[in-house]
């Protein structure tokens, strides 16, 4: 097996794809080497390396293709000049965090949260974002035209032309409301989920936790099936009344001040109910409002195109995925790039947690989260770890956040060069305007004295072995005591080092592979590369629970653009034989198909 070569950080070239292309690597590279190898020199280059991470993995899928619960039609909105624009509003507690998934899922909009955009622009450096820093610095509140600018600016890029927007969390004032109307911005309808207060109190306040099972019951709704049970039940130190009060209060004087600039456009939706049954009725409105949307437009003589523009969107994946972003090999990525991709993660880890499954791994090895490589942004990966611990702490869990400390004594103290510092970055990043941290969202390290009762989902930041020392029965430690409660390990590294004394570290080997391999894939995605070279992207692989896996080819386009196509779709991970043979047009029956426990480690290690 070769090793790991490293990445060009340059643009992106056009190469001619030959009528039978040749095989592929997905082998990744590191350096900053600007070699362009020509068309003519990879023709006919066989692949004989490959990552051994693709190789006969089982996935979390069945071998048909499934269909989320409750949601397995997509709506595909006719393309039309002005795409349907969605705002949203509901109490803590209302369940409007649900709905809006369950609205993108199904819609396909652009999902704009005011708050992910103010940590994005921040991060990001960019002007708005380092004017609305000083303002959070110094313990204000960031003025509304930054708030303002920030939404209006993410509104008129092309994504959300072409797709739509469900905007969520803003306007807030009536002044906010205001300046998106000075400026033409108006939603369709403006959605509201109404709930009693006495419910949103009572659906917090009522919760009791059994410490022993980790089941939710509520004093009322659900209450205990034992007095045994009943006895050992505690409460949740957010549970408080005077606490979900307070939030109430702050959200209803933010839904009065706008009212009357959408009162036109308002539809109260009844959530006191089943979260299907209140999407149903959302379904509903927004198809209807879609209709009536395309019919006025006929009226205006504007012509409606009955088509999608999304054409690579997967047959087999209903999730909110529009394609494989171009110019990968472009560094630093985009804002756009990374978002899509944290989205995109978010969604299959979001659809395998609500599905009940509690040992999780994601695996992303887009070039700045390829720790082997020059272009290796820790940034990056604290952002996809914020974006996962936010979205599970708005619906109300308990998140904590791990990263493993040093392992070993003496001289073998220490921990892998790439997780050096994140404690640090994690304890000090913003994670939000509500007091997420500490709260919601706790930092942590891997191990089993880390479980706290309160806990509710972990996740494990890179969690891996180094030379001489071994996470695994930290890790173990850590999921024994964590129960059935999810742990989701993001890019782990759990193959065996060699130990202290130069040999592979033999006691136990086979137990340690066999509990790294019982963490199942929700999330895959690896670009691909001719073997021996480290330019241009041929093309991906990606998986998305509860889906199979997808193949896709990078294609040059006339205009100097790019696109990828699908070329297969494979119930398992495939191995280098079946990607090769879909790229040479052979039927997929001719691929040999991996079998056997050990297989299926080999390919994961």
């Amino acid at each position: 097996m070769l090793p790991a070569a490293s990445l060009s950080c340059l643009q992106s070239t056009n190469i001619n794809i030959h009528p039978t292309p040749p095989s592929l690597s997905s082998t990744l590279s590191s350096s900053s080497s600007s070699y362009q190898p020509s068309s003519s020199s990879l023709h006919n280059r066989r692949l004989v390396s490959f990552t051994t991470t693709i190789h006969g993995n089982t996935p979390l899928t069945p071998t048909t293709t499934t269909k989320p619960k409750g949601h397995s039609h997509r709506v595909v909105c006719a393309s039309t000049n002005e795409p349907l624009k969605v705002m949203i509003s509901g109490a803590p507690a209302s369940g409007k965090g649900t709905q809006c998934e369950f609205i993108v899922q199904k819609f396909g909009l652009l999902h704009i949260s005011t708050g992910d955009l103010l940590r994005a622009e921040v991060s990001a450096g960019t002007e708005i974002g380092n004017k609305a820093k000083e303002f959070m610095n110094a313990g204000q509140l960031v003025p509304d035209e930054i708030v303002t600018a920030m939404v209006t600016t993410r509104l008129s890029r092309e994504d959300a032309k072409e797709k739509g927007w469900l905007l969520d969390g803003y306007p807030r004032s009536f002044a906010q409301a205001q300046s998106l109307e000075k400026l033409k911005i108006r939603p369709d309808v403006y959605v509201v989920l109404e709930v009693p207060d006495e419910i949103l109190i009572d659906r917090c306040v009522g919760r009791r936790l059994d410490p022993v099972t980790r089941k939710i019951y509520h004093v009322k709704s659900f209450p205990p099936e034992t007095e045994e049970i009943k006895a050992r039940l505690v409460t949740r130190p957010d549970d408080t009344e005077e606490k979900v009060k307070s939030r109430l209060e702050i959200y209803k004087q933010n839904a009065k001040a706008i009212s009357s600039t959408y009162s036109n456009i308002m539809k109260k939706i009844d959530g006191n109910r089943q979260k299907d049954m209140v999407f149903k009725d959302i379904e509903s409105l927004l198809s209807q409002t879609q209709k009536d949307k395309m019919k006025s437009m006929e009226l205006a003589g504007k012509p409606v195109l009955e088509s999608d523009n999304r054409s690579n969107w997967p047959s087999s994946s209903k999730d909110n995925w529009i394609g494989i972003p171009t110019r990968l090999n472009n560094i630093p990525h985009s804002r756009e790039i990374r978002n899509y991709f944290y989205d995109d993660v978010l969604q299959a880890t979001q659809r395998a947690v609500n599905d009940g499954r509690s040992r999780l791994k994601v695996e992303i090895n887009i070039p700045e989260l390829n720790p082997e490589m020059d272009v290796y942004r820790i940034g990056t990966l604290m952002e996809l770890v914020r974006v996962i611990a936010l979205s599970f702490a708005d619906d109300g869990k308990r998140v904590k956040v791990c990263v493993q400390g040093s392992m070993g004594e003496g001289a073998l103290a220490g921990m892998p060069l790439q997780l050096a510092g994140t404690r640090k970055i994690l304890e000090f990043m913003d994670w939000g305007d509500y007091g997420a941290k500490d709260t919601f969202i706790k930092i942590g390290s891997i191990g089993g004295k880390e479980v706290e009762e309160q806990d509710d989902l972990f996740i494990l930041v890179a969690p891996q072995n180094a030379v001489g020392n071994c996470i695994i029965d930290d890790l173990r430690a850590m999921t024994e005591s964590a129960g059935k409660r999810p742990v989701i390990l993001i890019n782990p590294k759990l193959k065996d080092l060699p130990g202290s004394s130069g040999v592979m570290q033999t006691m136990g080997r086979n137990k340690r592979l066999e509990y790294a391999a019982s963490f199942e894939s929700c999330y895959f995605f690896r670009l691909l590369y001719y073997m021996g070279t480290q330019y241009p992207i041929m093309g991906a692989l990606r998986m998305t629970y509860p889906y199979g896996c997808e193949l896709y080819k990078r294609v040059d386009e006339p205009s100097g653009k790019e696109k990828y196509v699908i070329l297969s779709t494979f119930p398992e991970r495939p191995n280098i034989d079946e990607i090769n043979d879909a790229f040479e047009g052979k039927p997929g029956d001719q691929a040999k198909k991996a079998s056997g426990f050990w297989a299926f480690l080999s390919g994961v290690f």
